[in-house]
């Protein structure tokens, strides 16, 4: 963690830290992580295994022991993600299972056992990590740390285009509520609750064309790491 540069991007679902993360991994030629998908990955895996969402050491175990890979996606696209060797980049990626992952986040026990491995991701020459509590648990020392947010309307109104796009019957209220709820949960849980770290710079993307958020974050890692 010392030895290799990190960036974290923090931030609540729909914020746009995904794709944030995606351009600047590709442009620095970095090592991504999509930590994200791992709670969602667990969510997922423990809903086929049929382990209980209140069993936190049931769930751990689950974690601890995921064979999961992730594969860089065509330009502009998110990256491929595998299970078992299995391609489950569109489960992992929708809404039901984005509502798993905050049901299983809430135990310290899973957060411990990933604690690892998301810190196998930091290789040289780098590390792009995307998440909810990156700059604030996981890579606690990394040089720049981003907090990326929208307003809850926004970010519901992006969610119900990619949906749409995608041809699937979608309510953009609905979509809305559940951006509520979850950003509730998620920052009033017990554990690591989404926050920016003390450190961080937060970055409000409501009405900000994605190219003109991506330069103020590439601006700061070029001021902050590329010039040492």
């Amino acid at each position: 963690m010392n030895t290799v540069p990190v960036v974290t991007i923090d931030g609540p679902s729909g914020s746009g830290k995904g794709t944030i993360c995606q351009l600047l991994a590709k442009e620095l030629g970095w090592h991504l992580l999509d930590s994200g998908a791992l709670y969602r990955i667990v969510g997922l895996a423990a809903e086929r295994k049929g382990v209980p969402f209140d069993d936190d050491a049931a769930l751990a175990d689950l974690a601890a022991n995921l064979d999961v890979e992730f594969r860089p996606g065509e330009p502009g696209e998110p990256s491929a993600v595998l299970l078992d060797g299995e391609d489950i980049s569109n489960e992992v990626r929708s809404e039901t299972t984005g509502t798993l992952a905050s049901y299983v986040a809430v135990h310290n026990p899973v957060r411990d056992a990933l604690k690892g491995l998301q810190r196998g991701f930091a290789k040289s020459p780098g590390l792009v990590a995307d998440g909810r509590d990156m700059g604030t648990v996981i890579f606690t020392d990394a040089p720049v740390k981003i907090y990326l947010i929208a307003s809850a309307e926004e970010r519901a109104e992006r969610r119900y285009k990619q949906l749409k796009a995608k041809g699937e019957s979608v309510n953009l209220a609905a979509l809305l509520k559940d951006i509520q709820l979850r950003d509730e949960r998620d920052m009033n849980r017990p554990v690591a609750p989404l926050k920016p770290a003390d450190d961080a710079i937060v970055i409000d993307s409501t009405g900000t064309a994605i190219e003109d958020v991506f330069k103020q974050v590439l601006d700061k890692v070029k001021s902050t790491i590329l010039t040492v």
